[in-house]
C-alpha cells in the first residue's frame, strides 16, 4: 500500500473537543490552501474537519467515534465512516505520544457538549478518559494483524504512531514486519517535547526521549532490517521550523507534523489554561463568546501563511546545499 504524502508538513494529532470548532475550521480550511494533511486527533471526525483538507484520521486508546457503547473499537463504524467521508486518505493508530507518553487523558466534563457527544460517542458531562493502553489488541502480532485487517477493510494506507521509551518491543516489531510482509505503512515518531492540559506534568515533562534520540533509535532498527524503503516515516515534536525540519530530513523523516506553531498562527497565545474551558483566545474552548475571538477567514489565511514561508524557507536551505528536495539531505549536510 504506497503512501507518498503530497505535502511535507502537516498539522498534527488536535482534536474537537480539545481545541474549539473555529479553531478546527480554521486549520482545515488553511491546510487546504497549503495542500497539508490535517490529522483529525483522536476525539474523533467532525464537521469542522471537513472544510477541503485531505485528513488523516486518527485513533487512539479511547476510540472515539468508531467505539461501542463498552467502549471497545468497532471496525464497522471505521469503514462506514471512511465510505462517507472520502476526504480521509490515511489512518493512524496511536499507541502512545509525548504530550501525554505512558499514560492516557483526561477531557474534563466541562468541555463536553451535546456535539461532542455525538462525535466522540461518549456520555455528555462527563469527564472523557483516554485509556493508557488499546483493548483491540494486545501483542505485537496482534498489532500487526489489526492494521492489516484495517487496511483490508478500508482500502487506505495505515500507520501507527508513537513516543519512544525502551527499544525492545521496536526491535520485535521490525522482525515481525520482515518475516512477513506486513505491518504498518507509515510510522510517526514523537518526541517527548509534546505538551498538552490532559496528562500530569511529570509525564508531560519528563517521560520518553526527546525527538532527536527516540526517532534516530528507531530509524536505525528499521534501517538495519533493510525495511525503510517500505515505511514513510513522519516526524513529530517542536519541529516546526525551518532549520528544525531540514535536520529532520537529513535524518530520515519523509514529512513532519506540526501542532503548536499552527496553533499559535491561529491565535493560541499559550496561557496554558486549556483544561479550564477558559481559554482567552478561543482556541481551547467550548464557551461560544470566547470563541467568537476567532475570524476563521483570517486566521485560515494566516495558517496558509505559516505553511507557505515554512515550505519556502526550507526549500532555500535545501537549494543553499545543493538539492532539490529536502529528503535529498544527509546527515554530512546538518554536519
Amino acid at each position: 500500500r504506497p503512501y507518498r504524502p503530497a505535502s511535507i508538513i502537516n498539522v498534527s494529532a488536535m482534536s474537537f473537543g480539545s481545541l474549539s470548532a473555529r479553531a478546527i475550521e480554521s486549520l482545515n480550511i488553511g491546510c487546504s490552501l497549503s495542500h497539508a494533511y490535517h490529522n483529525t486527533g483522536e476525539g474523533g471526525l467532525s464537521p469542522y474537519h471537513k472544510k477541503g483538507a485531505d485528513i488523516v484520521f486518527h485513533i487512539g486508546t479511547g476510540y472515539f467515534g468508531v467505539r461501542n457503547d463498552a467502549g471497545e473499537f468497532e471496525i464497522e463504524k471505521l469503514i462506514k465512516l471512511v465510505q462517507e467521508n472520502p476526504q480521509i486518505r490515511a489512518i493512524e493508530i496511536k499507541l502512545s505520544q509525548g504530550a501525554k507518553p505512558g499514560k492516557g487523558g483526561v477531557l474534563p466534563g466541562s468541555k463536553i457538549t451535546k456535539e461532542i457527544a455525538e462525535i466522540r460517542h461518549v456520555p455528555i458531562g462527563k469527564d472523557v478518559l483516554s485509556p493508557a493502553y488499546h483493548t483491540a489488541f494486545k501483542t505485537l502480532e496482534e498489532l500487526v494483524e489489526l492494521v492489516e485487517r484495517i487496511a483490508d477493510k478500508t482500502g487506505l494506507p495505515v500507520g501507527i504512531k508513537a513516543a519512544i521509551g525502551k527499544l525492545d518491543q521496536w526491535k520485535e516489531l521490525a522482525s515481525i514486519m520482515k518475516s512477513t510482509n506486513k505491518g504498518p505503512d507509515f510510522i510517526t515518531i514523537d518526541g517527548g517535547e509534546g505538551g498538552t492540559g490532559a496528562a500530569p506534568p511529570s509525564f508531560a515533562d519528563h517521560v520518553s526521549l526527546p525527538w532527536i534520540y527516540s526517532f534516530s533509535d528507531v530509524y536505525r532498527i528499521f534501517k538495519d532490517e533493510g525495511l525503510t524503503e517500505r515505511i514513510v516515516f513522519i516526524g513529530s515534536g517542536k519541529l516546526g521550523f525551518p532549520s528544525k525540519a531540514a535536520m529532520a530530513f537529513a535524518m530520515g523523516a519523509d514529512l513532519i507534523n506540526v501542532a503548536r506553531e499552527a496553533m499559535m498562527s491561529i491565535g493560541c497565545i499559550q496561557a496554558k489554561i486549556c483544561h479550564t474551558n477558559n481559554c482567552p483566545s478561543g482556541v481551547a474552548t467550548q464557551k461560544k463568546w470566547l470563541q467568537n475571538g476567532i475570524n476563521i477567514e483570517d486566521k485560515a489565511e494566516r495558517v496558509s501563511y505559516y505553511f507557505k514561508n515554512f515550505k519556502k524557507e526550507l526549500i532555500e536551505i535545501t537549494h543553499a546545499c545543493g538539492y532539490e528536495h529536502p529528503a535529498q539531505l544527509t546527515m554530512e549536510d546538518v554536519d
